[in-house]
């Protein structure tokens, strides 16, 4: 999906919160997760169909330095309420194919491939407390011109014990020309080999998104994750004619096993 994903995210700070209650040890969040995640979404952001995706779940960190199947490699700083985080990581773009491991589907024929591309993540944010925190973020392509995304959020885990906890996160989703144009725009060459009208998109807000995240911990080390998601893609974006949805659902069951 073009959108950012929080998924695998909701489960690490789900997980961390968690170990952190335990006994207020900073030092818990330092050390190793895996697991395997299964998650139902459109084949493409405006899809109307659907398919189950497996995927790995993995984080290692080492003080304000990290990697994960999510973010990429980065490092995160706060000082106070205030924190900082930049990655570098990767996006696997889209094809015009059904795919089992990246965006793409069979209704895309003739609108080509969009190639991926290396890129780094920047994020800045206020915590006002161990449960509630906002955040804008900007993801900049490096190898490849496919635009720039852009994402205010507010992230609240409004419950929270030694088991669980249960949290949402609410967004909007930015994207310039370029960004809207490759991933949701009709060019004419485009159009003359898929046969969409042609349609050009401007920069600007294009979407929308909740998702509802809750854990549960089995012990220390195992737990279980379910988020559900939705999106709502605005009319900068949903009029066209590549998107045949503008409200998407997605959901998704993790299991992970934290060293």
């Amino acid at each position: 999906m073009q959108y950012f994903p929080v998924f695998i995210t909701a489960i690490f700070c789900l997980n961390t919160g968690i170990a952190q209650a335990d006994d207020n040890n900073p030092a818990e969040q330092d050390g190793v997760t895996v697991g395997l995640a299964s998650r139902y979404a459109p084949r493409y952001s405006g899809a109307s169909d659907y398919y189950w995706n497996p995927l790995p779940v993995f984080q290692a960190r080492q003080g304000a330095f990290f990697a994960d199947t999510d973010k990429g490699i980065g490092y995160d700083l706060q000082v106070g309420g205030f924190y900082l985080e930049q990655t570098l990581g990767y996006s696997f773009g889209r094809t015009d194919s059904n795919s089992s491991w990246r965006d793409g589907s069979h209704r895309l024929q003739g609108m080509g491939t969009i190639d991926g591309a290396l890129n780094t993540g920047i994020e800045i944010g206020w915590q006002f407390s161990d449960r509630l925190s906002v955040a804008a973020k900007a993801i900049l392509p490096l190898t490849d011109s496919q635009g720039g995304q852009y994402q205010g959020s507010i992230t609240d885990i409004f419950f929270k014990n030694q088991d669980d906890s249960l949290g949402f996160q609410a967004s909007l989703l930015f994207g310039d020309a370029r960004y809207n144009t490759l991933f949701y725009g009709v060019s004419s060459a485009q159009s003359q080999r898929s046969g969409y009208r042609a349609y050009r998109p401007g920069g600007g807000l294009y979407g929308q998104s909740l998702a509802l995240f809750w854990t549960h911990q089995f012990d220390r080390s195992w737990a279980v994750s379910l988020i559900a998601g939705y999106t709502r893609l605005n009319d900068k974006v949903s009029d066209s004619p590549i998107v045949y949805r503008a409200n998407q659902g997605d959901g998704t069951i993790a299991v992970t096993y934290r060293f």
